[in-house]
């Protein structure tokens, strides 16, 4: 983003199940524009709640503990300036979106942390390094360049 008025209205954050990946991404950028864009979030299907998101979000103040996963069938709002995929069943669903939708389409493949298996410490560090990669992929695109 070169400034702020490059900011799209709104933006949705689109993975597998949306209890991870797109839900801790629409924290991140509530927490950085959520009083300038319209912001939400959804899975190719609905998942359900993660404690280890939601205990890794809380790590850095951002609340999600009554993130409710959804699917694109359950959207309330189906017009976005911005759709950014998580993962690759979402990037198809998105494509789908675009059949009638005019918006930008951006695609970062992220891991799935919940894949993670072993220890709980262990897992949390996954999540922690999943939440990490995309507090920088989402400051790198919507924080205005300094001078």
């Amino acid at each position: 983003m070169s400034k702020i008025s490059d900011l799209p209205s709104s933006v949705l954050f689109a993975c597998t199940m949306n209890s991870v990946r797109s839900a801790m991404a629409e924290g991140i950028l509530k927490k950085l524009h959520g009083e300038q864009i319209y912001i939400d979030s959804v899975g190719k299907k609905a998942g359900e709640k993660n404690g280890y998101m939601i205990q890794v979000m809380a790590e850095i103040e951002i609340d999600l503990s009554n993130h409710c996963p959804k699917s694109f069938e359950s959207l309330d709002d189906t017009s976005f300036d911005m759709i950014i995929s998580l993962s690759p069943e979402a990037q198809h669903a998105a494509v789908e979106l675009t059949r009638w939708m005019s918006c930008e389409l951006v695609y970062w493949p992220t891991f799935d942390p919940d894949a993670i298996r072993g220890k709980r410490e262990l897992r949390l560090v996954g999540f922690r390094q999943i939440r990490d990669d995309l507090i920088e992929k989402i400051e790198a695109k919507f924080l205005p360049e300094t001078e």
